[in-house]
Protein backbone atom coordinates (compact mmCIF):
# COMPACT_ATOMS: atom_id res chain seq x y z
CA UNK A 1 0.00 0.00 0.00
CA UNK A 2 2.63 2.40 0.93
CA UNK A 3 4.51 1.37 -2.51
CA UNK A 4 1.91 2.32 -4.10
CA UNK A 5 0.50 5.85 -2.67
CA UNK A 6 4.08 6.68 -3.03
CA UNK A 7 3.95 5.92 -7.05
CA UNK A 8 0.97 7.67 -6.78
CA UNK A 9 2.36 10.96 -5.53
CA UNK A 10 5.38 10.60 -7.18
CA UNK A 11 3.73 10.47 -10.63
CA UNK A 12 6.45 11.04 -13.19
CA UNK A 13 9.80 10.81 -10.76
CA UNK A 14 12.09 7.84 -12.31
CA UNK A 15 13.81 7.53 -8.65
CA UNK A 16 13.70 8.77 -5.25
CA UNK A 17 16.31 11.05 -5.70
CA UNK A 18 14.85 12.89 -8.13
CA UNK A 19 11.44 13.50 -6.03
CA UNK A 20 13.17 14.58 -3.00
CA UNK A 21 15.54 17.10 -4.74
CA UNK A 22 12.25 17.80 -6.51
CA UNK A 23 10.52 18.66 -3.00
CA UNK A 24 13.81 20.66 -1.76
CA UNK A 25 13.75 23.20 -4.66
CA UNK A 26 9.94 23.23 -3.79
CA UNK A 27 10.92 24.23 -0.40
CA UNK A 28 13.31 26.24 -1.59
CA UNK A 29 11.03 28.56 -3.93
CA UNK A 30 7.75 28.56 -1.21
CA UNK A 31 9.58 28.32 1.99
CA UNK A 32 6.13 28.73 3.66
CA UNK A 33 4.76 25.20 2.71
CA UNK A 34 7.14 23.41 5.03
CA UNK A 35 4.46 23.46 7.77
CA UNK A 36 2.06 22.27 4.92
CA UNK A 37 3.85 19.66 3.26
CA UNK A 38 6.13 18.00 5.60
CA UNK A 39 4.05 15.82 7.04
CA UNK A 40 3.20 13.96 3.56
CA UNK A 41 6.60 14.64 2.67
CA UNK A 42 7.84 12.06 5.71
CA UNK A 43 4.92 9.57 4.91
CA UNK A 44 6.13 9.22 1.69
CA UNK A 45 9.68 9.01 2.61
CA UNK A 46 8.79 6.53 5.76
CA UNK A 47 6.90 4.18 2.59
CA UNK A 48 10.28 4.15 0.48
CA UNK A 49 13.20 4.90 2.71
CA UNK A 50 13.70 1.07 3.31
CA UNK A 51 17.53 0.29 2.85
CA UNK A 52 20.50 1.88 4.21
CA UNK A 53 21.55 3.16 0.42
CA UNK A 54 18.24 5.38 0.37
CA UNK A 55 19.11 6.99 3.80
CA UNK A 56 22.19 7.52 3.14
CA UNK A 57 21.29 9.39 -0.42
CA UNK A 58 18.42 11.35 1.53
CA UNK A 59 21.14 12.50 3.92
CA UNK A 60 23.52 13.80 0.96
CA UNK A 61 20.99 15.54 -0.97
CA UNK A 62 19.61 17.15 2.33
CA UNK A 63 23.33 18.34 3.02
CA UNK A 64 24.25 19.67 -0.54
CA UNK A 65 21.22 21.57 -0.55
CA UNK A 66 21.97 23.39 2.70
CA UNK A 67 25.84 23.89 2.12
CA UNK A 68 25.70 24.61 -1.69
CA UNK A 69 22.14 26.89 -2.15
CA UNK A 70 21.95 30.58 -0.80
CA UNK A 71 20.00 30.46 2.58
CA UNK A 72 19.08 27.00 2.71
CA UNK A 73 20.68 26.43 5.72
CA UNK A 74 18.03 27.44 7.76
CA UNK A 75 15.39 25.52 6.09
CA UNK A 76 17.46 22.81 5.47
CA UNK A 77 18.21 22.97 9.10
CA UNK A 78 14.40 23.06 10.40
CA UNK A 79 13.77 19.81 7.88
CA UNK A 80 16.53 17.59 9.33
CA UNK A 81 14.95 18.27 12.56
CA UNK A 82 11.54 17.43 11.66
CA UNK A 83 12.80 14.15 9.80
CA UNK A 84 14.95 12.56 12.79
CA UNK A 85 11.87 12.46 15.13
CA UNK A 86 9.27 11.52 12.11
CA UNK A 87 12.11 8.93 10.07
CA UNK A 88 11.23 4.92 10.91
CA UNK A 89 13.86 3.53 9.25
CA UNK A 90 17.07 3.17 11.90
CA UNK A 91 19.07 0.71 9.75
CA UNK A 92 22.46 -0.74 11.67
CA UNK A 93 24.74 2.24 10.10
CA UNK A 94 22.47 4.68 12.19
CA UNK A 95 19.82 6.63 11.88
CA UNK A 96 18.80 9.85 10.19
CA UNK A 97 20.52 11.86 12.82
CA UNK A 98 23.39 9.58 13.17
CA UNK A 99 24.26 9.62 9.68
CA UNK A 100 23.63 13.70 9.42
CA UNK A 101 26.30 14.15 12.29
CA UNK A 102 28.73 11.39 10.38
CA UNK A 103 28.40 13.60 7.03
CA UNK A 104 28.96 16.92 8.83
CA UNK A 105 31.93 15.30 10.74
CA UNK A 106 33.38 14.30 7.45
CA UNK A 107 33.85 18.21 6.67
CA UNK A 108 34.72 19.32 9.98
CA UNK A 109 37.71 17.33 10.41
CA UNK A 110 38.83 19.34 7.49
CA UNK A 111 38.79 22.56 8.90
CA UNK A 112 42.52 23.57 8.97
CA UNK A 113 43.18 22.57 5.70
CA UNK A 114 39.84 24.36 4.67
CA UNK A 115 40.61 27.58 6.60
CA UNK A 116 44.03 27.72 4.37
CA UNK A 117 42.27 26.52 1.28
CA UNK A 118 41.89 28.55 -2.02
CA UNK A 119 38.59 30.99 -2.15
CA UNK A 120 36.55 28.44 -3.20
CA UNK A 121 37.35 25.80 -0.97
CA UNK A 122 36.74 28.32 1.83
CA UNK A 123 33.07 29.16 0.54
CA UNK A 124 32.01 25.84 0.94
CA UNK A 125 33.39 25.46 4.16
CA UNK A 126 31.79 28.72 5.18
CA UNK A 127 28.37 27.52 4.33
CA UNK A 128 29.12 24.34 6.13
CA UNK A 129 29.92 25.87 9.43
CA UNK A 130 26.57 28.26 8.61
CA UNK A 131 24.41 25.18 8.45
CA UNK A 132 26.22 23.45 11.80
CA UNK A 133 24.98 26.41 13.29
CA UNK A 134 21.63 26.51 11.90
CA UNK A 135 21.69 22.52 12.60
CA UNK A 136 22.75 23.79 16.36
CA UNK A 137 19.69 26.48 16.54
CA UNK A 138 17.35 23.86 15.11
CA UNK A 139 18.23 19.72 15.85
CA UNK A 140 16.16 19.17 19.17
CA UNK A 141 17.53 16.00 21.18
CA UNK A 142 14.17 14.67 23.24
CA UNK A 143 15.75 13.17 26.04
CA UNK A 144 14.38 9.82 27.93
CA UNK A 145 12.20 12.38 30.22
CA UNK A 146 10.61 14.18 27.50
CA UNK A 147 12.84 17.28 28.13
CA UNK A 148 14.26 18.80 24.67
CA UNK A 149 18.32 20.12 24.35
CA UNK A 150 20.65 20.92 21.81
CA UNK A 151 22.67 18.75 20.67
CA UNK A 152 26.58 18.97 22.99
CA UNK A 153 28.59 17.62 20.24
CA UNK A 154 27.33 20.53 18.12
CA UNK A 155 28.21 22.99 20.72
CA UNK A 156 31.67 21.63 20.91
CA UNK A 157 32.29 21.52 16.77
CA UNK A 158 31.00 25.11 16.85
CA UNK A 159 34.13 26.40 19.10
CA UNK A 160 36.07 24.19 17.20
CA UNK A 161 35.10 25.92 14.07
CA UNK A 162 35.71 29.40 15.53
CA UNK A 163 39.21 28.10 16.60
CA UNK A 164 39.82 27.50 13.30
CA UNK A 165 38.71 30.45 11.20
CA UNK A 166 40.21 32.79 14.06
CA UNK A 167 43.62 30.65 13.19
CA UNK A 168 43.89 31.68 9.62
CA UNK A 169 42.87 35.48 9.93
CA UNK A 170 41.67 36.26 6.47
CA UNK A 171 38.96 38.51 6.01
CA UNK A 172 36.50 35.67 4.46
CA UNK A 173 37.40 33.51 7.49
CA UNK A 174 36.44 36.47 9.78
CA UNK A 175 33.56 37.23 7.89
CA UNK A 176 32.20 33.84 8.55
CA UNK A 177 33.03 34.24 12.04
CA UNK A 178 31.25 37.28 12.80
CA UNK A 179 27.78 35.39 11.05
CA UNK A 180 28.08 32.12 13.15
CA UNK A 181 28.19 34.16 16.22
CA UNK A 182 25.41 36.86 15.33
CA UNK A 183 23.31 34.07 14.89
CA UNK A 184 24.11 31.50 17.71
CA UNK A 185 26.25 33.57 20.34
CA UNK A 186 23.50 34.21 22.77
CA UNK A 187 22.39 30.57 22.72
CA UNK A 188 26.18 29.75 22.75
CA UNK A 189 27.01 32.38 26.09
CA UNK A 190 23.92 31.31 27.94
CA UNK A 191 25.02 27.64 27.64
CA UNK A 192 28.44 27.87 28.97
CA UNK A 193 27.81 30.42 31.47
CA UNK A 194 25.11 27.77 32.95
CA UNK A 195 28.21 24.97 33.15
CA UNK A 196 30.37 28.09 34.58
CA UNK A 197 32.54 27.99 31.55
CA UNK A 198 33.91 31.45 30.13
CA UNK A 199 34.20 30.30 26.40
CA UNK A 200 32.56 33.59 25.38
CA UNK A 201 34.94 35.67 27.07
CA UNK A 202 37.91 34.14 25.73
CA UNK A 203 36.50 34.51 21.71
CA UNK A 204 35.91 38.14 22.41
CA UNK A 205 39.28 38.20 23.34
CA UNK A 206 40.61 36.28 20.45
CA UNK A 207 38.67 39.27 18.15
CA UNK A 208 40.07 41.98 20.46
CA UNK A 209 43.92 40.38 19.61
CA UNK A 210 42.73 39.98 15.91
CA UNK A 211 41.89 43.55 15.34
CA UNK A 212 44.84 44.79 17.00
CA UNK A 213 47.09 41.79 14.90
CA UNK A 214 45.55 40.79 12.07
CA UNK A 215 45.84 42.10 8.87
CA UNK A 216 42.57 41.90 7.75
CA UNK A 217 40.97 44.82 5.98
CA UNK A 218 39.29 47.76 7.97
CA UNK A 219 36.19 47.27 7.48
CA UNK A 220 36.49 43.47 9.11
CA UNK A 221 37.97 44.82 11.83
CA UNK A 222 34.72 47.48 11.89
CA UNK A 223 32.68 44.45 11.84
CA UNK A 224 34.55 42.88 14.49
CA UNK A 225 34.36 45.74 16.82
CA UNK A 226 30.30 45.79 16.24
CA UNK A 227 30.11 42.19 17.28
CA UNK A 228 32.09 42.86 20.53
CA UNK A 229 29.75 45.52 21.10
CA UNK A 230 26.41 43.95 20.24
CA UNK A 231 27.95 41.18 22.83
CA UNK A 232 28.26 43.98 25.70
CA UNK A 233 25.18 44.77 24.95
CA UNK A 234 23.88 41.24 25.88
CA UNK A 235 23.29 40.09 22.37
CA UNK A 236 21.08 42.87 21.77
CA UNK A 237 18.18 41.27 23.83
CA UNK A 238 15.99 43.25 25.61
CA UNK A 239 14.86 42.55 29.21
CA UNK A 240 10.95 43.60 31.20
CA UNK A 241 11.72 46.19 33.42
CA UNK A 242 11.11 44.60 36.50
CA UNK A 243 14.75 43.75 37.62
CA UNK A 244 13.94 40.39 38.85
CA UNK A 245 10.55 39.42 37.12
CA UNK A 246 10.76 36.00 35.22
CA UNK A 247 11.10 36.47 31.33
CA UNK A 248 7.65 35.51 29.93
CA UNK A 249 6.42 35.70 25.74
CA UNK A 250 4.96 39.21 26.96
CA UNK A 251 7.53 40.92 28.91
CA UNK A 252 10.90 39.49 26.79
CA UNK A 253 10.33 39.52 23.48
CA UNK A 254 13.17 37.07 22.94
CA UNK A 255 11.64 34.82 25.01
CA UNK A 256 11.07 31.81 22.25
CA UNK A 257 14.16 30.49 21.84
CA UNK A 258 16.78 33.32 23.34
CA UNK A 259 17.34 34.57 19.75
CA UNK A 260 18.31 38.16 18.85
CA UNK A 261 16.08 40.87 17.85
CA UNK A 262 16.11 41.39 13.94
CA UNK A 263 14.49 44.38 12.21
CA UNK A 264 13.08 44.47 8.90
CA UNK A 265 13.35 46.61 6.20
CA UNK A 266 10.74 49.11 8.26
CA UNK A 267 12.52 49.09 11.07
CA UNK A 268 9.82 46.07 12.64
CA UNK A 269 11.65 44.68 15.61
CA UNK A 270 10.78 40.74 15.48
CA UNK A 271 12.10 37.76 16.98
CA UNK A 272 11.32 33.53 16.74
CA UNK A 273 8.31 34.29 18.66
CA UNK A 274 6.62 36.30 15.58
CA UNK A 275 4.69 34.02 13.36
CA UNK A 276 6.31 35.37 10.26
CA UNK A 277 9.52 34.75 11.25
CA UNK A 278 11.03 32.66 9.15
CA UNK A 279 9.91 34.61 6.26
CA UNK A 280 11.35 38.07 7.40
CA UNK A 281 14.24 36.33 8.57
CA UNK A 282 14.71 34.88 5.06
CA UNK A 283 14.49 38.22 3.73
CA UNK A 284 16.99 39.74 5.93
CA UNK A 285 19.91 37.66 5.15
CA UNK A 286 19.13 37.83 1.36
CA UNK A 287 19.78 41.77 2.08
CA UNK A 288 22.75 41.20 3.65
CA UNK A 289 21.32 43.99 5.87
CA UNK A 290 23.36 42.52 8.85
CA UNK A 291 26.50 44.16 7.36
CA UNK A 292 25.27 46.96 5.24
CA UNK A 293 28.79 49.17 6.71
CA UNK A 294 30.75 46.61 4.61
CA UNK A 295 28.78 46.51 1.82
CA UNK A 296 29.06 50.41 1.38
CA UNK A 297 32.69 49.58 0.28
CA UNK A 298 31.64 47.51 -2.53
CA UNK A 299 32.91 44.12 -1.16
CA UNK A 300 31.41 41.18 -2.15
CA UNK A 301 29.89 39.26 0.62
CA UNK A 302 27.68 36.80 -1.70
CA UNK A 303 28.68 33.46 -1.70
CA UNK A 304 27.22 29.68 -0.93
CA UNK A 305 24.63 29.56 1.91
CA UNK A 306 24.78 33.18 3.08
Amino acid sequence: LQDSSFEDRCDGYLTLAEYIQDFLNHLMEQPGCFETEIEQFAETLNGCVIADEALQELVELIYQQATSVPNFSYMGARLCNYLSHHLTISPQSGNFRQLLLQRCRTEYENRDEATKGDETTRKQFHAFVLFLAELYLNLEIKGTKGQVTRAEILQEGLRELLNALFSNPVDSNLICAVKLLKLTGSVLEDSWKEKGKNDMEEIIQRIENVVLDANCSRDVKHMLLKLVELRSSNWGRVYGTTPHAEATPENDPNYFMNEPTFYTSDGVPFTAADPDYQEKYQELLEREDLFPYYEENGADLSGPGE
